[in-house]
């Protein structure tokens, strides 16, 4: 099996040696005389098209159609018109018949990839071609039979995207009746050099330039780094280093500034089990904010309120009885200190003289005062910038008629 193995990577260009990415190789080949169905899964940028190559041209529908679909890039209102065609005026636009990939790729084999941004109709749809290789166009009631081999690949956690609901799970049994795990370029650290060599000298030929090659501690970060992105992601990196660099032989200084969010020499730490739910801290956090900002404004409409009530007065609140102590205490070189009643608003004293009451006392006589004279000022200027109108001076100052209409008596304003 090992010779078959090599013979596959050589005709579908297939770099590595590493031990997942064989057993994934032999698992194709296993597979490829059968029409079972195949589901191809790993991370973005692995290489996972390969895999659908690989069946088609060792099975008995080589000689057949090979339809490639991407289904993330199809909009949801015009997908099963591509995959099972549609009638004459089933929607605006369709002049004419179309034949779908299903009905195109009859006796081939049809590889799905993205499979699992299908939205659920399609998803309906496509189960009951595996299932009896059934389908129905778009604007048409007329069953029509398919012989497709169907291959699929996904990036997604499919368990996870079956528990919220978005893929159906009868339909990821149906496909994953054999599943081919593509190993992420992490885990095939001894395969990471082995490619960059194999793209350098690509786009050395390609380019018709002298192929970049790596010193021993650039070897070493290649080796070291994370490579999110794969495959792809090493492929891109060796393609600009080889046009935009003038030397041919790469520092690790030089690579490291071709590989972003690179924080040290170390591989980052994957969590595999990651999907959305892990930002609802992030939410939580985000809500959070929001509600103490709401809090916050609905605490300045209440003080806003409640100095243009009517009954409003003074509220010393623990902070301010420090703050007239302080006060008092810094004018004469007492200790005593002046109580009052938040209730009332009344100030007593214990052991406290005459001069510190009637101090206390202006000062709470004072703020009453321009508390009541801003509040007149208010309201006459809201009655003169509406013409004496009480409705519209009311709704400006934010109070009811029936209120400003007391406290136009309550004051004496003569209209």
């Amino acid at each position: 099996m090992e010779l078959t193995t090599q013979t596959i990577k050589q005709r579908f260009t297939i770099i590595g040696n590493d031990h997942f990415l064989n057993r994934a190789i032999e698992k194709a080949v296993r597979v490829s005389p059968t029409d079972i169905s195949v589901l191809v899964t790993g991370e973005s940028g692995v290489g996972k098209e390969s895999f659908p190559k690989i069946i088609h041209q060792l099975s008995h529908r080589k000689h057949n159609r090979y339809i490639a679909v991407n289904c993330g890039a199809i909009p949801e209102g015009t997908i099963d018109s591509e995959l099972f065609g549609h009638e004459k005026g089933a929607f605006t636009g369709a002049n004419s018949s179309r034949k779908g990939y299903f009905e195109v790729a009859d006796g081939g084999t049809i590889f799905l990839d993205e499979v699992g941004e299908l939205p659920l109709t399609t998803q309906v749809r496509l189960l009951r071609v595996l299932e009896n290789g059934e389908f129905i166009k778009v604007g048409s009631s007329e069953v029509h039979k398919t012989n497709v081999r169907i291959v699929a690949a996904t990036n997604l956690n499919m368990d996870s995207a079956i528990q919220k609901g978005k893929f159906r799970e009868d339909l990821f049994y149906r496909l994953s009746t054999v599943e081919i795990k593509v190993p992420p370029l992490r885990d095939r650290k001894e395969d990471i050099h082995l490619l960059f060599r194999k793209f350098a000298s690509d786009f050395a030929k390609k380019y018709n330039m002298p192929t970049i090659r790596l010193d021993e501690n650039a070897q070493k970060l290649l080796t070291m780094y994370s490579w999110n992105g794969n495959v792809r992601q090493l492929r891109n990196v060796a393609e600009q280093l080889s046009v935009l660099e003038e030397k041919r032989n790469i520092s690790v200084s030089l690579l490291q500034s071709y590989l972003p969010e690179l924080s040290s020499n170390l591989p980052a730490v994957i969590n595999k089990n990651k999907d959305s739910s892990d930002f609802s801290n992030e939410r939580e956090i985000l809500y959070k904010i929001l509600f103490d900002m709401k809090k916050d404004l609905n605490d300045l409409k209440k003080i806003t309120k409640h100095l243009k009530s009517e009954e409003s007065s003074i509220d010393f609140k623990s902070e301010e009885k420090n703050t007239l102590e302080k006060l008092y205490n810094n004018s004469s070189n007492s200790s005593d200190l002046i109580e009052i009643n938040e209730k009332k608003g009344d100030f007593k004293s214990h052991e406290v003289s005459d001069d510190k009451y009637h101090f206390a006392e202006e000062i709470r006589e004072e703020e009453t005062l321009s508390i009541h004279d801003k509040e007149l000022e208010l309201i006459i200027k809201a009655l003169e910038r509406n013409g004496g109108k009480r409705k519209a001076a009311a709704k400006e100052l934010g109070i009811s008629e029936r209120t400003l209409y007391r406290k136009i008596k309550q004051h004496d304003i003569e209209l």
